[in-house]
């Protein structure tokens, strides 16, 4: 099947991606045991034009497990979403795409940037940037399986010595890819130091599909920046965890050019319990809380002795104790 051959797109702008067509789309990474559909219904709420799933094995869903499956379960509110697969034989990512593709996504990625040490040691996401004749294998394989645009997120290579993302970047395009999403670190890296936005450029020159940039946007400032460099999307991780709000505050920024004023504490406590209550219908109430509690941190960021409330809701164990401790500081006076 396969999606066609990539097209150019007007002036840098808008971000065309199989049936989509949005200006300087804002995108919410996917984020294991973060970017779930409660999650993700959020951030659609509070100004991320797409989201992704958590990335999801391909080894998982090809063999029917529960917890794959409902990795990439995803609903209408969501869209559009993409829903992003990880493997390293070709045979199990054509077979896990095909399966996934019945579940309506708008794209499928595949996840080239993972430096999980657990995954790289199979031959895993950015394990791929190793084997480049090997990775082309797998994105051609896949593209040609499925008939919803496919796109690429990686890295800039495995190390220092080893800086091949110009290489990936033509491969990907060539072989069927409709984006390409490049978190500015090497696999060795992980998370340390500071993201090299600089390959941006020299990769916008390369290519004429989508290019997504990602890693250390944590700041409007951040986001115009990579708009600048000549990406076409901007696609932000966890910085959306401590901060909600950072996709509204981007899009203030980008029209107006000034930082939006932070969000009154009734807004924000209302927000977080709308959260924590689709996590608990998602999944049930005392797996919903336990799995809620990473995000206390961005909702209470700031409040007077935010430590302490923290600790005193990472204690609770049931939705009604919850929501009476966030109701007693929703009228909180800034």
């Amino acid at each position: 099947m396969g999606f066609g051959p990539p097209t150019r797109w007007s002036n840098g702008k808008v971000m065309k991606l199989g049936k989509l067509d949005i200006d300087k789309p804002l995108i919410m990474a996917p984020m294991e045991n973060v970017t779930d559909a409660p999650f993700r219904a959020i951030m659609r709420r509070l100004g991320a034009d797409m989201v992704f799933t958590e990335f999801t094995s391909c080894e998982a869903l090809i063999r029917d497990i529960a917890k794959a499956d409902k990795k990439v379960t995803i609903f209408e509110e969501e869209r559009p979403i993409g829903i992003q697969i990880f493997g390293s034989h070709i045979d199990s990512m054509v077979r896990a795409a095909q399966k996934v593709e019945q579940f309506a996504p708008d794209f499928i990625d595949i996840n080239a940037g993972c430096w999980s040490k657990s995954h790289v040691s199979r031959g895993e996401c950015a394990a791929l940037l190793k084997d480049l004749p090997h990775f082309e294998k797998i994105v051609q394989a896949v593209v040609k399986s499925v008939s919803v645009p496919v796109t690429v997120k990686t890295r800039l290579g495995w190390d220092q010595d080893s800086i091949v993302i110009l290489d990936v970047a033509k491969m990907v395009e060539q072989v069927g890819a409709q984006a390409l999403t490049v978190h500015c670190r090497t696999r060795n890296q992980g998370y340390k130091g500071k993201a090299d936005w600089k390959w941006l450029e020299e990769i916008r020159k390369k290519i004429v599909i989508p290019l997504i940039g990602n890693g250390d946007v944590k700041t409007p400032q951040d986001a115009k920046f990579l708009f600048d460099l000549g990406c076409d999307g901007v696609m932000v991780g966890r910085q959306a965890v401590a901060d909600p709000w950072i996709f509204q505050e981007i899009k203030e920024f980008l029209k107006t050019g000034k930082i939006p004023p932070i969000k009154p504490w009734k807004e924000k406590i209302k927000i977080c319990l709308e959260h924590l209550q689709l996590s608990v219908k998602y999944k049930g109430e005392a797996h919903g809380v336990i799995t809620f509690r990473k995000h206390y941190s961005g909702y209470l960021h700031g409040f007077p002795h935010a430590a302490k409330l923290r600790c005193d809701l990472m204690q609770m164990i049931n939705f009604e104790d919850i929501r009476q401790t966030l109701d007693k500081i929703q009228g909180w006076n800034e």
